[in-house]
């Protein structure tokens, strides 16, 4: 029995249509490529619908993290039967052993060739399973990343190691980015301070850190990792080696070494597993010496997708309505890192289409995205958000981010672009959503103006996720059920008697931590026809507030008990971020 057409499944599956089939058929004529990568390329489909299309087509199971089978077994060995390089150069991950037969996770089940490939490594008959790339290689990193601490291992032969002097060499690609796959140091000492630094990035990809702080004392040396907004101490290193660390960092971010009085910010990238990290670079001088602080920006970690940041099913339909707008103005807000930018281009990765030109400005340029012409600013030779701005009305565009507003300038130029027919995303720094109302009055926008183009206010926090591995569930006390009624904005409120909350606890998993990644909340605020006429009218925070409650809407505290009741995160960790507007 001959196979249903890849593209007949998904009509079945009512993931496209037959005009988005016609057109993709026509993408993959124009592109030499196949169907489902035509389908991906249109954002007619996802990778993850065309990989289940595949699996039905061929008869091959779909693997993910959601069905529980992208889950390799930790207790058979699996990490010896396929190593963790032909793993991640091939994109494959094993599964599990039953009766001599290894279960294998592929983007591609059709290669014969790594089929046979994959037997000769393993030794074993193989039964292939399909999913994606970006979800293989998520699962391989989980997989393969040991115990070990890669700091602590550099540092036991600092200090006791060997003192032969031999030459140390730095891998460079062909782009001119450092590879710590490929980094040969020799053991003198003064090749030490350049093992601890690709040790300690290493470290710190590995454990999904965000920053990464160096600092000198009086009587000590602090290393500490930003993990999921928190600092955590590890290992130091010797009081010695911190200059020559720092002086290995500024070469690479092509800063001056000589130059101990002033603070410099740099950056260099890296290649690391298969992909290419940048690490931005800001040295301070203190009383005790240079302070160090390294921002990791890794684009394989961050998945631009609306479904799973965080919205609530209400606030994905509002933001993505305002978002599907021809015109108008959109703000987002929060303090720095709450994950506004990631949030911001989430949005950009669903709405974007061959038919619409979108156009950011930004600074710095965080997440680069194929299909989107993106603008650092640079107002050193007089590219700022304004006339950036300005000068993007002559590109033609139908959608533009502007990174943040933070003065009368920028807010007046986003008004006029959102008036004269393009829809306008940007960013503030204000403590909740409304209050980004008077911020923008205060800028000089009036408010007959602001009532008639804005389209959705949105805040956002981050919480830690609890680690689902070791969670623990508990029945509240009393004091945060009536809390919980008091501030959900439920209606009708759930059985308070019947509740289970959840506590953080710590396993080898989430690295004894009780945590594992963050989730962002949101408060959404799309502008209906009644919070109109109260902007016009007197511009009342508290006024508008009752309105967008009337409507369905609630706010970050009330977003944040969600996610308690959902087992995301515990109550301590929602409440430490979010602010009672009781």
């Amino acid at each position: 029995m001959a196979h249903k057409l890849l593209g007949e499944i998904m009509i079945q599956a009512k993931w496209i249509d037959e005009e988005k089939l016609n057109k993709a058929l026509k993408f993959q004529v124009q592109q030499s490529c196949l169907i489902g990568e035509a389908l991906v390329k249109l954002h007619y489909a996802t990778e993850e619908q065309v990989a289940m299309a595949l699996g039905k087509q061929l008869g091959i199971p779909y693997a993910s993290k959601e069905n529980q089978i992208l889950n390799p077994e930790k207790t058979q060995g699996l990490d010896k039967m396929i190593p963790e390089k032909f793993a991640r150069d091939n994109a494959v991950i094993p599964l599990f052993v039953e009766n001599n037969v290894l279960a294998v996770a592929m983007t591609d089940p059709t290669n014969i060739m790594m089929m046979d490939n994959i037997k000769l490594v393993s030794g074993m008959e193989i039964q292939p399973f399909i999913s994606t790339k970006a979800q293989i290689l998520k699962v391989i990193d989980a997989f393969f990343q040991g115990q070990t601490n890669m700091i602590d291992t550099v540092l036991d032969k600092a200090v006791g190691g060997k003192g032969g002097e031999t030459s140390d060499t730095d891998v460079i690609t062909a782009d001119g980015k450092l590879d710590l796959d490929k980094v040969i140091i020799g053991e003198s000492k003064g090749a030490q301070s350049i093992k601890l630094v690709n040790a300690i990035m290493k470290q710190a990809i590995s454990e999904r850190t965000s920053d990464i702080h160096l600092e000198k004392f009086d009587e000590k040396v602090s290393l500490r990792l930003r993990i999921d907004g928190v600092l955590y101490e590890r290992s130091a290193p010797p009081n010695d080696l911190v200059d020559a660390m720092i002086s290995r960092v500024k070469i690479l971010s092509k800063l001056d070494i000589s130059e101990r009085r002033l603070p410099q910010d740099g950056s260099f990238s890296i290649k690391y597993q298969n992909r290419v990290i940048e690490i931005r670079v800001s040295v301070c001088p203190t009383v005790f010496g240079e302070k160090l602080v390294m921002r990791i920006l890794d684009r394989g970690s961050v998945e631009l997708n609306v479904k799973i940041i965080g919205f609530e099913p209400r606030q994905m339909e509002d933001f993505l309505k305002a978002a599907s707008a021809p015109n108008g103005l959109i703000f987002l807000t929060g303090p720095t890192g709450s994950g506004k930018t990631t949030t911001l281009n989430a949005v950009l990765n669903t709405i974007k289409s061959p038919e619409l030109n979108i156009m950011t400005l930004e600074d710095p340029v965080e997440i680069k995205m194929e299909g989107i012409s993106q603008v650092q600013v640079k107002p050193a030779i007089g590219l700022t958000m304004a006339s950036g701005l300005r000068s993007f009305l002559r590109q033609d565009p139908d959608v533009i981010l502007v990174g943040e507003v933070r003065d009368n300038e920028t807010a007046e130029a986003c008004l006029k672009a959102a008036m004269t027919g393009h829809l306008v995303l940007s960013t503030l720094h204000t403590n909740s959503a409304l209050e980004a109302i008077p911020r923008l009055l205060d800028m000089g926008i009036e408010r007959y103006l602001l009532a008639s183009t804005l389209l959705c206010l949105a805040a956002q926090r981050l919480v830690r996720q609890l680690c689902p591995e070791c969670r623990i569930p508990y029945r509240p006390p009393q004091s945060e059920l009536d809390q919980l009624a008091a501030e959900s904005m439920l209606n009708p409120l759930p059985d308070l008697t019947r509740l289970t909350f959840y506590k953080p606890k710590g396993c080898p998993r989430c690295n004894n931590m009780g945590y594992k990644g963050r989730k962002a909340i949101y408060e959404v605020y799309f502008n209906t026809e009644e919070m109109k006429k109260i902007i016009y009218k007197d511009a009342d925070v508290q006024k508008i507030a009752v309105e967008a409650a009337k409507s369905g809407a609630w706010n970050l505290r009330a977003s944040g008990w969600r996610k308690v009741l959902a087992g995301v995160t515990s109550v301590d960790d929602m409440l430490s971020v979010t602010v009672s507007e009781r």
